[in-house]
């Protein structure tokens, strides 16, 4: 096994858009690796998730918010075309692609309906609020539902899933745009702590190794074009901050 330090990249929201579409991206990548539903315990932790799922888009106009990303990275992808050495072909291939998430999306019933209106999904939701209130006594209904064939729930489980499939593949083709928009440079943050502009990213990504001796994370606060880290120790009694802490950054 080598010695060398594991790095890890922690995100950070610069609007209210970017914190939704990244709360929704990991919602939706747990309720997939949650959708074998072989026992209670499973199930509630996916319930409870898609529960979560409802709420977020409940707050804001996912749909709308998407078209507008997806026409504007069109746009981009557009004026890239002139650029020199531009590889026309996947730029066409990536259009096309946004195009097709535009059009599924646009035509997608109300996103969150068809899970929220589902009736083993209701019925769960309304109890998840209580402590303890999915035992059995409280929901008869779900204790037959997980006693049923796998087959069966297997079943039900890609029926919610799919309903969701023009919302995730929108996201990821946006997600992954805008991830690949800036590349990682170098930076240096002196006495734990770093500021910069951000020139109106929507995201900023934070590449750290991962160093035993001296465990520490960033905490971020921004919005906008300004932004400022703050490197804090893991072990907040005894831990401690290199004065000089080397670091990658992308302002996407």
């Amino acid at each position: 096994m080598s010695d060398a330090p594991s790095t890890i990249i922690f995100e950070h929201p610069l609007n209210e858009k970017m914190r939704s579409w990244l709360r929704i991206e990991s919602s939706l990548q747990q309720l997939e690796k949650q959708r074998h539903l072989n026992s209670q315990t499973s199930s509630l932790s996916f319930f409870r998730t898609i529960a979560e799922l409802i709420e977020i888009m409940e707050r804001g106009e996912v749909r709308s918010e998407l078209l507008k990303e997806l026409d504007r990275q069109q746009a981009k992808l557009k004026q890239w075309l002139s650029a020199p050495n531009a590889d026309t072909a996947m730029i066409h291939s990536l259009t096309e692609q946004l195009k097709e998430r535009s059009t599924a999306l646009n035509q997608a019933p109300r996103l969150n309906q068809f899970i929220k209106e589902d009736r083993i999904i209701s019925m769960v939701r309304q109890r998840l609020s209580i402590p303890g209130g999915c035992c059995s006594f409280d929901l008869p209904t779900l204790h037959l539902w997980l006693h049923l064939p796998q087959s069966v729930r297997d079943k039900s489980v890609t029926a919610w899933l799919d309903s969701l499939n023009p919302l995730q593949q929108a996201l990821e083709n946006i997600l992954e745009l805008i991830r690949h928009s800036a590349a990682f440079t170098p930076k240096v943050s002196h006495n734990g702590f770093y500021q910069g502009n951000a020139d109106e990213a929507d995201l900023l990504r934070l590449k750290l190794d991962v160093v035993p001796d001296t465990l520490v994370y960033p905490q971020v606060s921004g919005y906008k074009t300004r932004f400022a880290i703050r490197f804090l120790p893991m072990d907040s009694e005894h831990g401690v901050v290199p004065a000089h802490l080397s670091f990658e950054l992308a302002c996407c």
